[in-house]
């Protein structure tokens, strides 16, 4: 009986393979063809894992560390805690970190934005502990805020040492981990991609040696190896080997391609633009912004008449099987009319989306502000002005 089963199983997976699949057949040739010990491939907008390998496993990141670190700049930039044309001090701690580095002195000063490009295009170890210092005071108190925005990510599996990811034995993160920070960088703020995309760009050092200029250049081959290729970050040590967080864009379908502990940097590259390639050949993505605006309801024995709505989020479906997303339909729920009280933000309603006759999501559908139920002098006030036309 098991030789029977077994004969049928393996009948119908040669069966699949006959039909060409390509999801199935070009994800089993890709388990062969990626080198690396660790990756993930991630579609940026829906945070879809396409395709995996050994993704929760530790690994030291070494400089994709810096993702995290420039997450936070632009959360503090978001936040107006700093801006792009502020001063920032390299202290003599900021300035004695070695190893990738763009050698700034004990007391020179830099903008953020120059900063942002140190890290992003050179992956300067100098000017990550400089931004440290500037937005929390100390690199270490920067660090714990790292750790605290890693678990808010859900990154279940990473822990931080350090803001530049130089080698120590308990900064360890996963494929996936980096996969998801990587995502909150390049959705939440997509004006990384102004710096990650730099290929050379010169900086000028103004020290009480005078004035230099110093040349930047991009970490990541596949700014001008990979057509589509829109960044990260890399990052080489003797422990960490030879990591990438590569992210491309074509004709709408955003990636994220996570190598992990490479044996050299063709490999890491290499198995990077695999990874990317295998992804666009099987990924569609349908989006709707949602940005237009939707009206109102008539609000019954409310001190208003009518509330106006909105749409939660945007929306966003990815496939992997080859169905055209041409066709989606979006239709609109919504009440004839609600009744007063009605609190902001409570749900009105939803849009469905629906792709042959299939509902394959929705988003809700809120009210804009409250609305208090209509009393005794309201109701009076309202019907004396209908009696005498006013």
């Amino acid at each position: 009986m098991k030789a029977v089963i077994s004969a049928i199983l393996s009948f119908v997976m040669i069966g699949m393979l006959c039909l060409g699949d390509p999801a199935y057949v070009h994800g089993a040739e890709l388990a062969e063809e990626i080198s690396a010990p660790a990756a993930v491939l991630m579609e940026a907008s829906t945070g879809t894992v396409i395709w995996e390998k050994d993704a929760d496993t530790k690994y030291h990141p070494a400089s994709v560390t810096k993702i995290m670190t420039l997450l936070l700049i632009f959360d503090a930039l978001e936040e107006g805690k700093i801006h792009l044309e502020d001063t920032v001090t390299t202290s003599e701690y900021a300035a004695s970190m070695g190893g990738s580095q763009v050698f700034l002195e004990p007391g020179e000063t830099q903008t953020v934005d120059t900063m942002i490009k140190c890290i992003a295009v050179a992956s300067a170890n100098d000017a990550c502990v400089a931004m440290a210092e500037h937005i929390c005071g100390t690199e270490s108190e920067f660090v714990s805020r790292m750790n605290e925005r890693a678990q808010g990510l859900g990154m279940a599996n990473t822990h931080f040492e350090n803001c530049n990811g130089l080698d120590t034995d308990n900064h360890m993160t996963t494929a996936r981990d980096i996969a998801l920070m990587s995502r909150e960088l390049i959705t939440k703020y997509p004006k990384i991609h102004e710096y990650s995309t730099i290929w050379m760009e010169n900086i000028t050092h103004t020290t009480a040696k005078g004035t230099s200029e110093f040349g930047l250049t991009n970490t990541n081959k596949l700014i001008k190896q990979y057509e589509y290729a829109t960044g990260l970050k890399t990052g080489s040590t003797s422990l960490a080997k030879y990591c990438v967080s590569a992210t491309a864009e074509k004709d709408g379908v955003e990636l994220i391609a996570v190598i992990l502990a490479a044996p050299d940097y063709k490999v890491r590259f290499r198995d990077a633009t695999k990874l990317l390639n295998y992804g666009f050949s099987v990924a569609s993505v349908y989006e709707d912004k949602n940005e237009e605006e939707l009206g109102t309801v008539p609000v019954e024995l409310g001190v208003k008449e009518e509330i106006p709505v909105k749409y939660d989020s945007a929306f966003h479906y990815m496939s992997l099987d080859g169905t055209s997303l041409e066709n989606v339909e979006k239709i609109i729920e919504l009440p004839d009319s609600v009744n007063a009280p009605i609190k902001e933000n409570a749900k009105a309603g939803r849009a469905v989306y629906k792709l042959n006759g299939q509902e394959i999501g929705s988003v809700d559908i809120l009210y804009c502000e409250g609305v208090e139920k209509a009393g005794f002098s309201h109701c009076f006030l309202k019907t004396l002005k209908m009696c005498l036309n006013i």
